[in-house]
């Protein structure tokens, strides 16, 4: 009996916390059992410094406030077979969306100018620059499965993540809901 072949996953994070990724550790044991069925190609979790040309399941947590958020957004959906938003900043903006509703040019004085006592100034080197208007991951490009929830518990992305291992595209509604 031959083993089935895993499938590829790479994640990153965007702009946003990086809280859907420490719900994904919080799988805890199953991550044992994950890695049997999965190659994490790509992520913050690991090694791997470059997105694969093809991965199965690409998934993107965090919003898209910068030009460098922007660019691995259109190269995880180039490289990816299925595409998942992960958490509510990669489904509807969330907290990093807040700033929408200011002009860029305040926010950047008041994060580098304003509140700053010590030599206030914006930065222009080592720092992506930020786009007008923060957009959720389906706001440039498209996206095959939603996962919502701040952050999504570790049950739902093993859910999630079994649907897609199995070849089937999960229905996270059943799961897990906004700011859950």
């Amino acid at each position: 009996m031959s083993t089935p072949p895993k499938i590829t996953v790479a994640t990153t994070w965007l702009d946003g916390c990086s809280g859907c990724h420490m719900s994904f550790l919080d799988m805890d044991e199953r991550l044992i059992e994950l890695v049997q069925q999965v190659d994490i190609v790509y992520s913050p979790l690991v090694d791997t410094k470059t997105l694969p040309d093809h991965v199965d399941v690409g998934i993107l947590e965090g919003s898209i406030s910068s030009e460098d958020d922007l660019e691995k957004a259109h190269a995880f959906r180039k490289h990816c077979k299925i595409l998942v938003s992960l958490g509510d900043c990669a489904v509807n903006g969330n907290v990093p969306a807040m700033r929408n509703h200011f002009k860029l040019a305040d926010v950047v004085d008041r994060a580098y100018r304003d509140t700053v006592t010590f030599q206030p100034q914006t930065p222009t080197q080592g720092v992506p620059a930020l786009l007008a208007v923060v957009k959720p991951i389906h706001g440039v490009v498209g996206v095959d499965v939603f996962v919502p929830g701040c952050p999504p518990s570790a049950d739902a992305i093993w859910y999630v993540l079994s649907e897609l291992i199995a070849g089937r595209i999960p229905e996270p509604s059943a799961v897990t809901r906004f700011g859950a």
